[in-house]
C-alpha cells in the first residue's frame, strides 16, 4: 500500500502531466478522478496504465527504452534516446529519455545532456525554427528533457496536438542520421523492430488513458 506521501507525490506528478498533455476538454474531468482517488484506486490506477516499476510492469518511459512500445527514434547513445514527442507542442518536439530509471533531474547523466545538444543542432539545421528550448523535467517518476523548437511564441504550457503517423514519419526521416553516417549495431535493427510492434500503445495511453470510476 502506498503511503500517503508517496500517493500525495504521485498525484502531483499526475496532474503536471494531465495539465501538460491531455486536451483542454479533458483535463478537469481527469484531474477531478485523480484527486479523488485512495492509495488503493490509485495503486490500481498505476499498475492498469502500466505506470509502475515491477516484475509485470514498468513505467512508459523504460517501456519506449526497452521497445515494448513503439517511437520514432531519432539517435541514441549509450545512456539515453531520443525520440519524437507523439503529442507535440511544435514540429520536431523531441524527448530525451534516459535509459536508466531515474526519478531525479539532477540525476540526468552527461551523456543524455549530450544526446540533447546534438539533437538541438540537427533540428536548428533541418527546421530552422528561431530557437529551441531545453527543459529537464520529471514525467510520471522517469526525468526527460524536452526539446522544443520554438516558431511563434511556443511554451512548455502550449497546447499539445496528437500528431499524424506520416508526419511524424516525415520528421524522423528528417532528424535521422542516413545509414551511411552512423556504424549500425546488431541492437539497433532489432530495436526497429520492436518499435514496430504496437504503434498504437502510446496513442491508447495519451488518448484513452484508463480511470476508475469515481466514488460518490
Amino acid at each position: 500500500m502506498l503511503t500517503e506521501e508517496q500517493t500525495s507525490a504521485i498525484k502531483k506528478q499526475l496532474m503536471e502531466h494531465i495539465e501538460k498533455s491531455f486536451p483542454e476538454d479533458k483535463k478537469n474531468f481527469a484531474k477531478e478522478q485523480v484527486e479523488h482517488m485512495g492509495s488503493k484506486e490509485l495503486e490500481e490506477f498505476l499498475a492498469k496504465n502500466n505506470l509502475v516499476s515491477g516484475q509485470d510492469s514498468q513505467c512508459v518511459f523504460c517501456s519506449i527504452v526497452s521497445g515494448d512500445i513503439p517511437s520514432h527514434l531519432i539517435e541514441e547513445n549509450t545512456e539515453a534516446i531520443a525520440v519524437l514527442e507523439i503529442n507535440p507542442i511544435s514540429k520536431g518536439h523531441s524527448l530525451i529519455i534516459p535509459k536508466k530509471h531515474l526519478k531525479e533531474e539532477s540525476e540526468i547523466p552527461e551523456e543524455a545532456k549530450n544526446l540533447a545538444k546534438q539533437v538541438e543542432k540537427r533540428i536548428k539545421l533541418k527546421l530552422k525554427p528561431k530557437k529551441i528550448e531545453i527543459i529537464p523535467s520529471v514525467i510520471l517518476g522517469h526525468s526527460i528533457i524536452n526539446l522544443l523548437p520554438i516558431y511563434n511564441n511556443e511554451s512548455i504550457s502550449s497546447k499539445r496536438q496528437p500528431a499524424k503517423k506520416d508526419d511524424l514519419e516525415e520528421v524522423e526521416k528528417l532528424l535521422k542520421k542516413k545509414p551511411e553516417e552512423i556504424a549500425l549495431k546488431p541492437k539497433t535493427s532489432k530495436k526497429k523492430s520492436l518499435f514496430k510492434k504496437a504503434e498504437e500503445v502510446i496513442e491508447q495511453f495519451e488518448e484513452k488513458l484508463w480511470l476508475p470510476q469515481r466514488i460518490p
